[in-house]
């Protein structure tokens, strides 16, 4: 399978979208068409936080993601978070956002907890990055913690 890169983005912008966008910007995974899955990490693939992802291929191909994001147009703090949960064998993400970072990470590992109750595999590691923006009102603000599963792959 190869890495799963976990990055993070913050941004403002006059729309929603565009926020969006430029927080996927600063995280470096703004040119592909994200493809988002639930929370399975296959077995064979190393989970790694880093600043930016890598190039992960031409623009405009499809990226397979888990993605925490918050954005809001009101004065405030907003919260993405994921966490991941990983051992021997597969291993679990989750995702949670809002505007309590504490309460943001609480929920993640909370998840994760659940998740594991779920299955009968074994977790030697877990791990939460939230990423936090404090938003001033003046049009949008975006947080966001994504993880990027290996290379993107040609949509056509």
């Amino acid at each position: 399978m190869g890495t799963i890169y976990v990055v993070s983005g913050t941004a403002t912008a006059p729309t929603a979208m565009a926020s969006y966008d430029a927080a996927l910007a600063a995280a470096n995974v703004h040119n592909y068409n994200l493809v988002t899955v639930s929370s399975v990490i296959p077995a064979d693939a190393t989970v790694e936080a880093v600043e930016t992802a890598p190039d992960l291929g031409p623009a405009g191909n499809r990226l397979t993601v888990v993605q925490a994001k918050a954005t809001t147009g009101e004065a405030g703090t907003v919260a993405a978070g994921l966490g991941w949960a990983t051992g021997p064998g597969p291993g679990l993400f989750y995702e949670a956002d809002g505007s309590d970072p504490e309460k943001v990470e609480a929920t993640v590992r909370a998840g994760l907890d659940a998740g594991r109750d779920l299955r009968e595999w074994t977790f030697d590691d877990e791990e939460v990055l939230v990423t936090t923006a404090e938003a001033d009102g003046e049009g949008y603000t975006t947080a966001l913690t994504l993880a990027a599963y290996g290379q993107s792959e040609p949509i056509l």
